[in-house]
């Protein structure tokens, strides 16, 4: 798979309220499907996806796998879902 390094968060004087945009701006889909990549994906899990532009236009989702990295998979391998905010927030403190 495709990999490049994610870039640098920036820091705020006002970490609660980046806090919420970065939560409310989250995104995350369910793998479906991990032929070949069983160590890097986990079926049926939900994965964290990184803004990737170029990499949609593709047909990939630069997402932060089992290896805690991101990295460019194909978009057909996961579902989307949206997600209530309550969840987002405690899957991006697991992360």
């Amino acid at each position: 798979m495709k990999h490049t390094a994610s870039a640098k968060k920036s820091s705020s004087a006002s970490g609660t309220s980046t806090r919420r945009k970065a939560t409310a701006a989250a995104k995350f889909a369910v793998c479906v499907r991990n032929k070949g990549y069983e160590a890097s994906l986990e079926r049926n899990k939900i994965y964290a996806v990184l803004p990737d532009d170029d990499a949609e236009r593709d047909g990939d989702l630069r997402v932060v796998d089992e290896s805690g990295e991101d990295y460019l998979y194909p978009a057909a391998w996961f579902a989307q879902v949206q997600l209530p905010r309550r969840v987002k927030t405690s899957l991006l403190r697991s992360a």
